[in-house]
């Protein structure tokens, strides 16, 4: 099979050469019948078997308890999941590509660009440039390695309605990239409610396993649980979806080697504390640590003057808390003129 050739050449896991669940057909007593219902059910590679417990696979209409720890004990043998050296751990690192912004200074923030196979969080008011860094990432993605992409193509989750091709074609015309072959590698599809957000990550699997994608983008990621869910009284039923969708989204980066962006909003905070004191405008992203802890780098966005913006390390496990100054421009984002870095 080609998923195993693949598999077999990169070494386990290989970043976008993930292996098909068809692998597994026919090995202990797995049927064709057995395999489609996994695949029905969102599973399209032996990774995401082997990263799933045994009581989500049990729970798949169809399959039994025996089967699912048939399928979970041959996948595992696939898959490595056991212990490493540190050694080892820093070569797959240091294979780890990153995709650029557009704008040097910010990829020298975020150390050479938006890291792929992480979870990238975006968050800040309106109008901070969010939407705009994520259309730049959709084209700058495609790019070859040498230039900063990801020679791949782009998934894009659109929950508040603000997507637009006219600023890829612009991005695109920047870096000498023809317009249509820019927009027919973008997939695009408009989210209507939490649930169908998540069932569309379902359809992103499938999609990613018939070709190469290099970044995910979901923008926002959080616009449609503040509506759908309401108070306090459902406060925990929105977190443990929440926490459902963005353990899917590190699957796939786990899986695929893609980039995950996703964007978030902010929301006033009104209780005072001791951090009012210090803080004349306090701001907090919404999603509480659902969010927080499910996001590898998070990045905070704030107007500058003009179509400048100030970008801050919020957190990362690996970058230091700074911030630098970027531009919106007709092409997308890029680094700001002479005059607004004098002006700062």
């Amino acid at each position: 099979m080609e998923g195993e050739e693949q598999f077999d050449e990169n070494g386990l896991p290989g970043p976008g050469a993930p292996t098909p669940l068809s692998a597994l057909d026919g090995v202990s007593g797995l049927t064709a019948r057995d395999i489609k219902l996994f695949v029905d059910a969102g599973y399209n590679t032996v990774e995401s078997v082997a990263y799933t417990p045994k009581r989500l696979l049990e729970q798949i209409k169809g399959i039994s308890e025996q089967k699912a720890t048939k399928i979970l004990v041959e996948a595992s043998k696939l898959v490595p999941m056991g212990f490493t050296t540190a050694t080892e751990m820093h070569a797959r690192r240091s294979e780890l590509i990153s995709v650029t912004t557009g704008s040097k200074r910010l990829d020298t923030l975020l150390g050479g660009g938006v890291e792929t196979g992480s979870i990238t969080e975006i968050f800040g008011e309106f109008r901070t440039g969010k939407s705009q860094i994520c259309h730049t990432l959709a084209v700058t993605c495609q790019l070859p390695f040498d230039m900063g992409g990801g020679e791949g193509k782009c998934l894009y989750i659109d929950t508040e309605g603000t997507f637009r091709p006219v600023r890829l074609l612009a991005v695109a015309q920047r870096y000498g990239l023809v317009g249509e072959e820019v927009l027919d590698n973008v997939a695009y599809a408009r989210a209507y409610n939490s649930d169908h957000q998540l069932q569309l990550l379902n359809q992103a699997s499938q999609m990613m396993c018939e070709t190469r994608f290099s970044l995910l983008v979901v923008d926002s990621a959080t616009s449609l649980y503040r509506t759908d869910f309401n108070g306090r009284g459902e406060l925990a039923s929105r977190q443990t979806h929440l926490a459902k969708f963005m353990r899917t989204l590190q699957r796939l980066a786990d899986e695929f080697g893609i980039a995950v962006v996703i964007t978030n909003q902010v929301v006033a905070q009104v209780d005072g504390g001791p951090s009012a004191m210090f803080n004349p405008d306090p701001k907090k992203p919404i999603g509480g640590n659902i969010i927080a802890h499910a996001s590898t780098t998070r990045l905070s966005l704030k107007k500058g003057r003009g179509e400048t913006r100030i970008c801050k390390i919020y957190d990362s496990p690996c970058l230091p808390e700074s911030d630098c100054l970027f531009a919106i421009n007709d092409d997308g984002i890029g680094d700001p003129s002479e005059k607004d870095l004098e002006d700062k």
